[in-house]
């Protein structure tokens, strides 16, 4: 979870262009072609190293098949072909097997009673969206969770009357900490009664989110002019079924304005664009559960010393596929709610950028919608525009302060964020250097497409430092140390070069990608302009 800066400082390098040399730094790189036959190389070069990879990850996983180390791990899968099925994330699996038909009821009902409310009473349906959405809460997790719910509900709103902003920042993060830190977390899980595989989850789904819901509400009513918004427009905004468990979050601004449009109108092919996205999830949910089936990347990292047998290249790949499940993962997670939430005439956040597009830190998320709620309410009202140092250490380390209580405050959390706020701060810090008159000059004096190579460079060193620092979080730091000694200690020089030059070549074509997307967006400015 992460936030983006201005795109002239996304890039690690980024030097002054003179005006005599008719170039814009804030574009360089982005705007500047090469040769196809260059470009084809690239593709080439990265194709193959995703197929040798692949199939020494595909090896492994066919070898540990049977292994008893991996028993909790890897499940019975196609038995009819021969193959297991990785089952180590829980969550996934639980979502897809045994509460698949319970989710599919809960969102069709909200579906289908969104609609005939929008058709017979649309200037209530925010209500009915409420009305549904707390006896779907009241169903699932009891009356007793949806007091503690409420109560929550209640002290953040009385703090927002205060009109305080430094009050709802107090207030809610210590709200925050009692679902976070112990014994005050288990006192609070302790008198929801039952037990069933996902209540750990949906109890601290709910409960976090609705608490950052809570203080977007507090800090937009802060921001209020006149008066204060009412304890039910809060409830409304947070009882919107499709969002209260998993996310994401829709800033209350936002959701209050678009949930109280009269006019329920649709875009050309809107409609044709829902369906299209309904499939693709679909099929990534398919795709998952066919992949699972022949590697085993989930499991292969639990055992250090069956992972410590792979070569340097299979051992990269892993690390990275782990990185692309995650961001998979949540991909699908938010692109069904989001799915939903488009057919009730909402905007809500955009799915996270792909993790294959990313060599930033400045760009990287995996929860759009934390994202914006931490770039509107710590990072961009601390930082500003993001380009004095000082001010952007301050913002970094206060918004992953946030962060860590949000994830949880343990060990690994504490590594992660400190790893990350260093990248995320490095690369200004490079950009600052990078300004400096004798390097400005000499960027001045090469081509564009030279500017390019060299970005590009910085960039595949950038991205693998975005997956080691990662990977920590997402397996476990002995898995990540086993990964940067291999690349980067063992594996020097030949494998730590070849795997950065291969690097290099995806972050050329993720350029690439973007220059075809600034040409089609200043196309698109010109055609709005005449």
């Amino acid at each position: 979870m992460r936030w983006q800066r201005s795109s002239a400082a996304s890039d690690p390098v980024i030097s002054v262009a003179f005006a005599e040399e008719g170039r814009d730094p804030s574009t360089m790189g982005v705007k500047t072609m090469l040769p196809s036959y260059e470009l084809g190389f690239y593709a080439l070069t990265v194709t193959c190293a995703v197929l040798y990879s692949s199939s020494g990850i595909f090896e492994a996983s066919r070898d540990s098949m049977n292994r008893k180390a991996f028993r909790d791990g890897i499940k019975p899968g196609w038995h009819y072909f021969g193959r297991k099925m990785d089952a180590a994330d829980f969550e996934w699996v639980m979502w897809f097997t045994s509460f698949r038909n319970v989710i599919i009821f809960a969102l069709s009902g909200h579906v289908l009673f969104g609609k005939i409310c929008s058709m017979i009473v649309p200037q209530h349906r925010a209500v009915m969206y409420m009305v549904y959405g707390v006896l779907a809460v009241l169903g699932s997790m009891g009356l007793v969770y949806l007091m503690i719910i409420l109560s929550h509900c209640l002290v953040l709103y009385s703090v927002a009357l205060a009109k305080q902003k430094w009050l709802c920042y107090v207030a809610g993060l210590c709200c925050l900490a009692t679902f976070k830190v112990e014994p005050f977390s288990s006192w609070q899980s302790g008198f929801v009664t039952g037990a069933f595989d996902l209540q750990d989850v949906l109890f601290y789904g709910g409960s976090c989110f609705t608490i950052m819901r809570c203080m977007s509400f507090a800090l937009e009513s802060s921001e209020k002019k006149e008066g204060i918004y009412s304890i039910f427009d809060l409830l409304k905004y947070n009882f919107y079924l499709p969002f209260f468990f998993f996310g994401p979050v829709m800033t209350f601004d936002q959701f209050h304005a678009q949930v109280n449009t009269r006019e329920l109108t649709r875009k050309d092919d809107e409609m044709r664009n829902i369906r299209v996205h309904a499939l693709l999830h679909v099929g990534a949910i398919i795709a998952v559960d066919i992949f699972f089936h022949f590697f085993y990347i989930l499991t292969l990292p639990s055992d250090l010393k069956f992972v410590n047998r792979l070569s340097d290249w299979s051992l990269a790949g892993l690390a990275y596929s782990n990185l692309v499940y995650d961001w998979v993962k949540a991909a699908v997670m938010f692109g069904v709610t989001n799915t939903i939430a488009r057919l009730d005439h909402l905007e809500p956040p955009q799915p996270p950028k792909c993790i294959t597009m990313l060599y930033v830190f400045a760009e990287t998320h995996f929860d759009r919608g934390i994202n914006d709620w931490l770039c509107k309410y710590v990072y961009d009202h601390l930082g500003e525009n993001h380009d004095n140092i000082m001010k952007e250490l301050i913002a970094t380390i206060a918004t992953f302060a946030v962060t860590t209580l949000w994830l949880g405050p343990c060990e690994i959390v504490y590594i992660w964020s400190v790893f990350n706020c260093f990248g995320l701060n490095f690369e200004l810090w490079v950009q600052k250097f990078f300004q400096l008159e004798p390097f400005a000059k000499l960027e001045a004096k090469m081509s564009a497409a030279m500017s390019r190579r060299i970005r590009a460079v910085f960039g595949a060193a950038n991205f693998w430092a975005i997956v080691l620092y990662n990977i920590l979080a997402l397996n476990s730091l002995e898995f990540a140390l086993l990964v940067t000694k291999r690349l980067l200690l063992t594996g020097f020089p030949v494998s730590t070069l070849s795997i950065w030059f291969i690097t290099y070549c995806g972050v050329q074509l993720i350029k690439e990608r973007e220059h075809m997307l600034a040409i089609e967006e200043e196309k698109s400015d010109k055609a709005k302009v005449e």
